[in-house]
């Protein structure tokens, strides 16, 4: 709880429709503060973080001075040590910048909000939130949205499927559970009563 503000975590697998719903919650009126967003913001040329990046991997900067995302990635996903490097240098910018919006929010007048990330529960942050909602489906739709999304292959979509952390143990973690795997109206229905339940509380 920041203040008054009820700050939830928004978490899914690859393909289970966590983006999906974080637009549903939104045009429901409450806000959601996108990860990847912050991560972004936090690595722009002028941030400390940018500087550090740039010292560790000077061959990741693009000509315009930005960092590449891709190179940065490719990096730090074939080396563990780099991984647990570069998540020393941004994770704690990116906690500060989700504070400091959640009191931005709370300050404006909310009281509900949410923040859609990938490895909540994974890095163990999901227990610093006021709940933890997790997104599901079932596999065949999760292998065929990441299919469609990244032009990837079924056997690369499955894969990184393997490579996360089992749906159950994210269920085990939730507060909330937000089942995808049928229509968008379902789908809208389950956010609905998530948004009235948390609300309440």
């Amino acid at each position: 709880m920041i203040g008054t503000l009820r700050f939830v975590g928004l978490t899914g697998g690859i393909g289970a429709g966590k983006s999906t719903v974080a637009e549903m919650i939104r045009a429901a009126g409450v806000p959601v503060l996108d990860a990847d967003v912050l991560a972004r913001e936090v690595v722009r040329p002028g941030q400390p973080a940018h500087a550090e990046i740039a010292a560790a991997w000077p061959e990741v900067i693009a000509p315009d001075g930005t960092v590449d995302r891709k190179k940065l990635g490719a990096k730090v996903f074939s080396d563990p040590a780099a991984r647990v490097r570069l998540e020393g240098i941004t994770h704690p910018r990116i906690q500060e910048a989700a504070e400091a919006a959640a009191r931005a929010l709370e300050a404006a007048g909310h009281r509900l909000a949410f923040y859609e990330a990938s490895l909540l529960v994974e890095s163990n942050r999901h227990k610093g939130f006021d709940g933890l909602v997790v997104v599901v489906a079932d596999e065949e739709q999760q292998l065929a949205r990441a299919v469609a999304r990244d032009g990837s292959t079924r056997e690369q979509a499955l894969a990184r499927l393997r490579a996360q952390m089992p749906p159950e143990e994210k269920r085990r973690a939730a507060t909330h559970v937000i089942d995808n795997s049928g229509d968008l109206e379902a789908t809208r229905q389950q956010v609905q009563q998530v948004i009235a339940d948390l609300s309440r509380a």
